[in-house]
């Protein structure tokens, strides 16, 4: 068997890695990187590291080759052009590398209303694949709890939780419990099955309130909920250029489309997700 990883170095990446490897053998392992050495470890392991560039099409090509299993995971542009752009190059390469299946990383905010600036993106994908002959699924994340843990000792400063989304509700999963669907998706054929979509998430999602009462549980401090407006929290957060994108995902957020609450999770492993609690307890702790 041949399972291919894209973005293996990155935070998601090296977790599925992780999650992979007592599932398959090593030397079943593919991963392609933007840098490889950052994966010399991998290679020491007898994993197959490869550079790959998502705009140069012969090298996907070549990466892609007679694989069973190809997990893709997009890159971290911040808009939906750059990143269909991507996803078309992807496509185009593993509709001529013999790719058994392709299983594609999506996120919640991918309604047609989303004001999230790449929604159109994650829209795009699931629209894409369905008009394609490809054998292909589709797993979704909720919002990561993982920022959530260097998150915490500027909202214990601040006293508050500042999200702009009023009275909605927020979805999440870590990316450890996203990792392990992942891998036991892949490598399980009765889950991967053909136009799939799986949606990861914890067992509830948290209004401000809820979150700032489970934020000031782990952390032994008062947290409580004060919302910024889109804007500064566009402006508090613009560090690389991502404050807008991240106050768009937050309107959505707004919107109710950030609080999607599935049972998949248990369907692919059989549990529930960790708790945002249990997460939070665990993890604040270990760094603090």
């Amino acid at each position: 068997m041949k399972y291919a990883i894209t973005g293996a170095t990155g935070h998601l990446g090296q977790q599925i890695v992780a999650a992979m490897k007592p599932l398959v053998k090593t030397s079943e392992l593919y991963l392609g990187v933007h840098t490889p050495s950052k994966a010399q470890a991998y290679q020491q392991q007898g994993m197959h590291v490869a550079a790959i560039d998502y705009q140069q099409p012969e090298q996907l090509r070549a990466f892609f080759q007679d694989s069973d299993v190809l997990i893709y995971i997009p890159s971290k542009s911040h808009d939906s052009y750059s990143r269909v752009q991507e996803f078309e190059n992807v496509l185009a390469a593993v509709q001529q590398a013999n790719v058994q299946h392709f299983l594609v990383m999506g996120f919640i905010a991918d309604q047609v209303n989303n004001p999230f600036a790449l929604s159109a993106f994650y829209g795009y994908v699931p629209r894409r694949l369905a008009g394609t002959t490809i054998n292909y699924t589709i797993v979704r994340n909720a919002l990561y709890a993982d920022p959530l843990i260097p998150y915490l000792p500027e909202l214990i400063e601040r006293h508050n939780v500042i999200y702009p989304v009023g009275d909605q509700a927020l979805s999440f999963i870590s990316q450890i419990d996203s990792a392990a669907a992942f891998a036991k998706v892949a490598t399980t054929p009765a889950l991967l099955q053909a136009g799939r979509i799986y949606t990861l998430t914890q067992s509830k999602a948290y209004t401000m309130p809820e979150l700032a009462a489970v934020l000031s549980q782990a952390s032994g401090q008062s947290i409580g909920y004060q919302p910024v407006t889109l804007q500064a929290f566009g402006d508090l957060y613009d560090q690389n250029g991502e404050g807008q994108m991240l106050a768009s995902m937050y309107a959505g957020g707004a919107l109710g489309l950030l609080a999607t609450v599935s049972d998949d999770y248990q369907t692919i492993m059989g549990h529930p997700a960790q708790s945002l609690a249990a997460f939070l307890q665990a993890n604040y702790h270990e760094v603090n």
